[in-house]
C-alpha cells in the first residue's frame, strides 16, 4: 500500500506511434510541399533583407518608428538595430527576422480565416476552443517533437513549432472582433441589401481590424518568444547564438544575443501596437 500500483498503458503509446507514422507516410507529399514553401519563403525573405544595405535598413526602421510612434522612437529603434550590428550579429538578425516573419505570415493566412469561421459557426467554435486551449497550455518544448519527426532539423521545423505556439491569439481575437461588431452597423448594412460576403469584407472586417491587429501583435511576440527554443531543432539566428553561449558558458555572447532579442522584441511590439493604434484612430475618426 506504500507505493502506487504499476499500471502501464503501453498499447496507447503503440497506437499513437502507429498513427503518427501513418500520417507521415500518407501525407508525405503534403509535408514535402510545406517544407518547400516554408524554406523558400525563409530564404527569400532572408536574401531580400541581406540584399538591403545596412544603412538603408536603419533608415527604414527609423521611418517606421517615426510613422507609427514618434521621431524619438524612430531614432531609438534604429539605434537598437545598429547596436545589434556592432555585436557582429547582423546576419543572424536577418535570419531571425525571416523566421519570425514567415511564421507570422503563415499564422495569419491560417488564423484569420479560422477566426472568421468560428465567429460565424458556433459549433465550429465549440470544437476549436479546447484545441486552442491545448495549443496554448502545452509546454512549447513538446512542439519540437513532431516538428523534428515531420520536417527533420532546420528552420522549417522551427517555423512549424512556432506556428503551433503562436497561432491561437490571432484566431481568438479575430473571432472576438467579428462577434463584437456593432449590431446596429450590421443591421444597417443588411437593410441596404448587402450579401454575406459584402457584409464580411466591407463592414465586419474593417470594424474588427483594430482588435485583429492586436491579435497580430500577440502572435508576432509569441513567435519571437520561440526563437531560443526553436534553435534546439536546428533553427539559425539569434536563438542559436544563445544556445551556443549556454553550451560554452560564454557570458559575453549570451548577453549580446539575449539583449539583441530584447531589442528586436521591443521594436516589433511597439511597431505592431502602433499599427493597431493607427487603425483604431482611423476608425474613430470615421
Amino acid at each position: 500500500m506504500g507505493s502506487f500500483p504499476e499500471i502501464r498503458w503501453e498499447f496507447i503509446g503503440e497506437y499513437v506511434e502507429k498513427f503518427i507514422k501513418w500520417i507521415d507516410t500518407t501525407f508525405e507529399g503534403f509535408f514535402d510541399f510545406i517544407h518547400l514553401i516554408s524554406s523558400q519563403t525563409i530564404n527569400g525573405i532572408s536574401g531580400f533583407l541581406n540584399f538591403i544595405p545596412w544603412w538603408l535598413f536603419l533608415i527604414i526602421i527609423f521611418l517606421l518608428g517615426w510613422r507609427f510612434k514618434s521621431v524619438l522612437s524612430g531614432v531609438l529603434y534604429a539605434f537598437f538595430i545598429f547596436l545589434i550590428g556592432t555585436f557582429g550579429l547582423w546576419d543572424v538578425l536577418m535570419i531571425t527576422i525571416a523566421i519570425v516573419l514567415t511564421s507570422v505570415l503563415i499564422s495569419l493566412i491560417i488564423g484569420i480565416p479560422l477566426g472568421v469561421w468560428m465567429a460565424f459557426s458556433k459549433g465550429f467554435s465549440i470544437v476549436m476552443r479546447p484545441i486552442l486551449d491545448a495549443m496554448q497550455t502545452m509546454p512549447s518544448f513538446v512542439y519540437l517533437i513532431p516538428a523534428i519527426f515531420f520536417f527533420s532539423l532546420g528552420n522549417v521545423s522551427a517555423v512549424f513549432a512556432t506556428l503551433i505556439y503562436a497561432l491561437p491569439p490571432v484566431i481568438r481575437l479575430t473571432e472576438l472582433a467579428i462577434r463584437n461588431v456593432d449590431k446596429d452597423v450590421i443591421e444597417s448594412a443588411q437593410s441596404f441589401g448587402s450579401s454575406r460576403w459584402q457584409m464580411l469584407t466591407k463592414v465586419q472586417l474593417p470594424q474588427a481590424l483594430p482588435t485583429i491587429m492586436a491579435g497580430v501583435n500577440q502572435t508576432t511576440m509569441m513567435a519571437l518568444a520561440m526563437v531560443v527554443i526553436a534553435s534546439m531543432v536546428g533553427a539559425k539566428g539569434l536563438g542559436e547564438q544563445v544556445l551556443i553561449a549556454i553550451n560554452r558558458i560564454d557570458m559575453a555572447l549570451g548577453f549580446e544575443a539575449g539583449i539583441s532579442i530584447v531589442f528586436l522584441a521591443i521594436i516589433i511590439d511597439r511597431l505592431t501596437s502602433g499599427v493597431a493604434s493607427s487603425f483604431q484612430k482611423h476608425r474613430g475618426s470615421e
